[in-house]
């Protein structure tokens, strides 16, 4: 896993302005909010949360008192640029009102009856939080996604939690929502793909033309929610491993207005590299429609059409990281600095 936090300011040139290594400790989550783009949260294994408020040239740790020291994901409030979330292992979540000063646990996750059957396969005595995505439509509702074992929510801010229902996914590895689509919600999984339209009451999985179903990362377009870009795997050897690795991105229009949408398209030949050699890729949307970033062991990777061609980013890219596997990805609008 990668164990370096690199800050880009220029998306045309990919000029690093700040690179910073964690003691060693793997990098496991990044997170930035739009109001408040010069501060940003990193989450590490074994060596707890950081926190930057001038773009990446200085950090510091938070919450060390009151978080666990493997926190595995990390959200920032798109309604209040103060409230944050952390998720850890052992499976938590934690929410700051601060910015990261102080926090509080929101109690009762494990309490819920799927909770004995919850194991993350490499340390099977545990388990984490991947993921934690605020709904941009109701502060009170989070979704949680717990590696691995269940999709779980919260509707009143966590004073109490929904255990996954029947058609959720049991492995979600990354999630996305859309402040114009209020209920829908997109997830990769291990176990494949899912959307739902009813705030998580139900979801369906379509895969038609999805040849590789352990998927990791997905996003929408910031303009067109119809539109789904998702990085995926045979599997987590072929994902996550460079020796091994063979991964892929499709797209896919996902429809809108109750349309289920169409088949998966594999976005090959279009200026990132896939398949044998390149991990899956962690991705990000961009400010402007139809504008996605990539990441992967090959590099960093931008395009503006919505995938019809992607663009290198002129970032130095050392022979180290060739052999790493990149966690997390943020893109945000300009920085003071």
């Amino acid at each position: 896993m990668a164990e370096d936090v690199l800050v880009v300011e220029d998306a045309e040139t990919g000029s690093p302005t700040a690179r910073r290594t964690f003691d060693g400790h793997e990098v496991e989550c990044l997170a930035a909010g739009a109001d408040t783009p010069a501060r940003a949260f990193c989450g590490t294994f074994e060596s707890g949360l950081h926190r930057t408020d001038d773009a990446g040239e200085t950090w510091e740790r938070v919450g060390a008192e009151a978080l666990p020291e493997s926190v595995t994901s990390v959200a920032v409030s798109p309604h209040d640029p103060g409230v944050v979330y952390a998720g850890t292992e052992p499976s938590a979540v934690f929410e700051s009102v601060d910015a990261g000063e102080t926090w509080t646990e929101l109690d009762g996750l494990t309490d819920l009856p799927s909770a004995s059957e919850w194991s993350f396969p490499p340390r099977p005595d545990t388990h984490h939080a991947r993921w934690v995505e605020p709904d941009p439509n109701d502060p009170d509702h989070l979704y949680v996604g717990v590696e691995a074992g269940a999709l779980v929510q919260t509707r009143d801010g966590g004073e109490t939690w929904e255990d996954r229902v029947p058609s959720a996914r049991r492995d979600t590895h990354s999630m996305t929502t859309h402040a114009d689509e209020p209920g829908r919600a997109w997830v990769a999984a291990g176990d494949g793909y899912a959307e739902t339209r009813d705030g998580g009451e139900t979801w369906t999985h379509p895969q038609e033309g999805l040849d590789h179903r352990y998927c990791w990362s997905v996003v929408v377009d910031r303009a067109d929610p119809s539109r789904v870009l998702l990085s995926s795997a045979s599997g987590p050897r072929s994902a996550h491993r460079a020796g091994s690795a063979e991964s892929y991105l499709y797209r896919r229009e996902s429809g809108a207005g109750g349309d289920d949408g169409g088949a998966w398209e594999r976005l090959d030949d279009v200026g990132i590299p896939t398949g044998s050699g390149v991990v899956r890729a962690v991705l990000a949307r961009g400010d402007d429609g139809g504008e996605f970033y990539a990441v992967t062991n090959r590099g960093l990777y931008r395009t503006a059409d919505g995938g019809d061609s992607f663009d290198r980013l002129d970032v130095p890219w050392p022979d180290a990281y060739e052999g790493q596997t990149p966690s997390g990805l943020v893109a945000v609008g300009e920085t003071e600095r």
